[in-house]
Formats: structure tokens, C-alpha cells, sequence
């Protein structure tokens, strides 16, 4: 088994090297509050030859997406070319989300935001949470009472327009009721964030997980899991979470597989 140090750094590598551009910083447009994190997701939908075809989400927690009107923060990154604004407003912001049942959590159909790009002559270049590394049941059935080394990706908010991104080091643990928290510090503007481990495998490899979504809470936040979020996704037939604005149906790509692990050497 790996020591615990060195699949700690090697678990932020592999973060910042595979998802670093997934997440969002947003606020609620011309105040100071409601800062939060959001990130894109691909539900896998099918396996073909061609490669995977997948529906595309924006995720956040519910709270924060409730606001009318909402600005993100946009890294330069995140697309191409370069915006020259640093801030994407959106009208009508409540409105693009659904909320997934009592998970607490929220998503956003990436048709508009895909659409909006193209309308103003740039596209998105973000990595994406994909299916192979969203929590299963199984991995969320292996957590315990026990704690663990965890990992959140997020945009603090500390007191300027910057928000800039940073790993938050903490610990989860999952009670005997299966209900998952974060223990440690969760700096401002980290609600809504994804939560990640580093599984180990054997040998020197290990698994990259992203355990589910950060809510509001106290001092021990809550963690949506991902294994419900997949499921409730799944219940939901393709036209109660399309786009928003005439932007049209879900958007869907092919793309080849991939592998979210990593062996050190």
C-alpha cells in the first residue's frame, strides 16, 4: 500500500492535472454573497464504437442557484480565445437549474452556456467530472465511520473579484445512517465544490474519486454523494432537464475513453 504522504501530494496531481479547469466561481451579480462553486459534469448515457456519448451538466449546491441574477468569474483557461470581460452575467438564473429531489444539490444543462459561447464567438475549453470518476456505490459503500484523507476543489472568496481556485485539505467521513461529511475548515465560496479521494489500489496506484458535491451546513458540511446524484439524474426523462432559452435539447458528444487514475512512479 502507498504511504499516506505520498498519496496525498500525488492525489492533488492528479486534481489539479485532470479536472483543474472543471470548476466555476459564481455570486450572486452586484453583491457580496451567495459565493459558491460549480462544476461541469458528463452523465454517461451510452458506449458506442465511436466512443462515449454523454449529457453535460453544470452542478452546484441548491442554495446558492437560487438567486435571480448571477455572474460567473471566468478564468482565461476555461475558454478560447481569452474573454476579454472577466464576469459572464446570467438573467433568470434560478430558472436554467433543476433541483434533484431533497439531494440538495442543483444542475444546469450545459446546452445554454454552450449556446451563449458560440453566440459571442468563443467556446468552453473546461475538463468535466466524468462518469469513470464520479463515486459509485461501491466506492461510497467502502467509506466509513473511520475518517479520510479528502480533497475539495473550489473558489474562494477572499474579499476581492478573484476568486481564485485552490485545494482545500480536509477529511470525510460516512455515519452508520450512510450520510457523508466534511470535516475541517471550508472556506467561503467552496459550497457547491466536488469533494475527491484518492482510492488506493494495489501496488503504487490508486483510484481518483470524486465522492459527490459540497452543501451549506455547520462546522461538519454535508456531501451529497455521487452514486444518488447518477441516480437521480437517471430518473429524470431528457426533456425536464433541457436548456433554458430556446438554446434547444440536451448537449451530447462523443468521446473516447478515458482512465481517471494515475500510477506514480
Amino acid at each position: 500500500m502507498p504511504d499516506l504522504p505520498a498519496l496525498s501530494s500525488a492525489t492533488i496531481d492528479a486534481i489539479v492535472g485532470h479536472v483543474g479547469r472543471s470548476t466555476l466561481p459564481f455570486q450572486r451579480s452586484h453583491r457580496e454573497e451567495q459565493h459558491a462553486t460549480a462544476f461541469w459534469f458528463n452523465e454517461l448515457v451510452e458506449t458506442t464504437a465511436e466512443g462515449e456519448v454523454i449529457r453535460q451538466y453544470l452542478v452546484t449546491a441548491s442554495e446558492p442557484a437560487r438567486v435571480e441574477m448571477a455572474e460567473f468569474t471566468l478564468r482565461p483557461n476555461v475558454c478560447a480565445p481569452a474573454m476579454s470581460a472577466e464576469k459572464l452575467m446570467m438573467t433568470d438564473f434560478a430558472e436554467g437549474w433543476t433541483h434533484l429531489g431533497d439531494l440538495g444539490v442543483a444542475v444546469m444543462p450545459s446546452a445554454v452556456l454552450h449556446a451563449h459561447g458560440a453566440r459571442k464567438g468563443w467556446r468552453w475549453t473546461t475538463d468535466e467530472i466524468t462518469d469513470g470518476i464520479a463515486a459509485t456505490e461501491q466506492d461510497i459503500a467502502g467509506l466509513s465511520e473511520s475518517p479520510v484523507p479528502a480533497y475539495l476543489l473550489g473558489h474562494i472568496a477572499a474579499g476581492d473579484s478573484s476568486r481564485e481556485q485552490a485545494v482545500v485539505v480536509g477529511q470525510i467521513t460516512r455515519a452508520s445512517n450512510g450520510s457523508i461529511r466534511w470535516v475541517g475548515d471550508l472556506p467561503q465560496g467552496c459550497v457547491g465544490a466536488p469533494v475527491f479521494i484518492g482510492a488506493a489500489l494495489s501496488g503504487n496506484s490508486f483510484k481518483l474519486v470524486c465522492v459527490g458535491v459540497t452543501l451549506p451546513a455547520d462546522s461538519h458540511h454535508a456531501i451529497a454523494p455521487f452514486d444518488r446524484i447518477r441516480s437521480t439524474l437517471g430518473a429524470f426523462p431528457p426533456d425536464t432537464t433541457s436548456a433554458v432559452d430556446g438554446a434547444g435539447a440536451d448537449f451530447r458528444t462523443a468521446k473516447p475513453k478515458r482512465r481517471w487514475w494515475r500510477r506514480r512512479s
